[in-house]
């Protein structure tokens, strides 16, 4: 078991995930609440593996000696030409919740150009790891699926009530964490991540 991690991150939910995933690889995974007044970077990358470097490394910077580890990942829906993507957290603009997202997104999808157009999309993640400043590794990980015509389940955080994943019926609101874990994006990049490890001990 490898000793401590830091999750560049405020939000609960994703470093819960993180911590089902790989907890028990770590004796400890904290994430930036343990860094009391540090304010998150801008995130002014055009791409996942840019925005995720950008958040590795302001953590890195104020934490150089730990190992970091940060994500970024979004929504991609064909339908929308790709959108929300990188802006999938703030789509519906300042001050936007998860709610408001979804919200904006099922009306997007209702106008009379998109009604016929298919409804398939993919969550996308990618994971950054950096120790003293610099970028170690990196990681991809999606996974298929479509958006549903209503919310369901309330399970997840997200957009997950409206992802249903390739082979199911139900959505990430409605699907077991085991299971949303075992085939989300995120647990996809994760799991990259615990291969590298065992060919790259921290």
């Amino acid at each position: 078991m490898f000793t401590t991690l830091l999750v560049a991150t405020h939000n609960a939910h994703k470093t819960g995930e993180i911590r089902a995933i790989l907890g028990d690889l770590f004796e400890e995974i904290s994430d930036l609440t343990a860094i009391p007044g540090m304010e998150p970077p801008v995130e002014d990358g055009e791409t996942f593996a840019e925005n995720s470097a950008v958040k590795a490394l302001a953590a890195s910077q104020e934490r150089p000696e730990a190992w970091i580890l940060a994500d970024d990942s979004g929504l991609e829906v064909d339908a929308l030409d790709g959108a929300p993507g990188i802006y999938s957290s703030r789509y519906s603009g300042e001050g936007a919740t998860d709610a408001s997202n979804r919200e904006k997104l099922l009306e997007e999808l209702s106008h009379p150009e998109k009604v016929d157009r298919p409804r398939t999309a993919r969550f996308r993640c990618v994971v950054t790891v950096a120790r003293g400043e610099e970028v170690v590794a990196q990681f991809d990980g999606t996974v298929e699926g479509r958006i549903a015509d209503e919310m369901t389940g309330e399970g997840g955080f997200g957009y997950d009530p409206l992802f249903i994943p390739e082979g199911y019926e139900q959505s990430f609101g409605e699907l077991s964490e085991e299971i949303k874990n075992g085939m989300s994006h995120r647990g996809r990049a994760l799991e990259q991540f615990r291969e590298w490890l065992e060919r790259n001990p921290l």
